[in-house]
């Protein structure tokens, strides 16, 4: 058995988690926050057996895919007072950082 740990951003968990269960995965869903941009996310936690490792990513993959979203360099909390704030820049947001691991036990009650 695998765990399939993946991270996707607020605005791709509708589609991720619609096409999750409609392919007949169950999961887990946890509220989740992100470092650089400091948007949220969400942390799905999907145990499968490893013969469907490769189609639950192809429906990840197929779920959530990058976008570009300009974000100013310094969010405002963090640049003192009266600090010019530089145009803002273009970065990628989205897609999914997905984690296969192995589950040496699994216990359901």
């Amino acid at each position: 058995m695998k765990l399939v740990i993946t991270v996707v951003h607020d605005r791709d968990k509708n589609k991720i988690t619609e096409s999750l269960l409609r392919n007949g995965f169950k999961f887990t869903k946890i509220g989740s926050t992100g470092g650089f941009l400091r948007e949220g996310n969400v942390t799905l936690l999907i145990g499968v057996e490893e013969k469907e490792v490769d189609r639950v990513l192809q429906v990840i993959g197929d779920s959530c895919k990058t976008r570009e979203q300009f974000v100013n360099v310094l969010p405002p909390d963090a640049a003192p007072v009266g600090t010019f704030m530089p145009s803002p820049v273009k970065v990628l947001v989205g897609g999914a950082v997905v984690f296969v691991v192995d589950v040496e036990r699994f216990e359901r009650f």
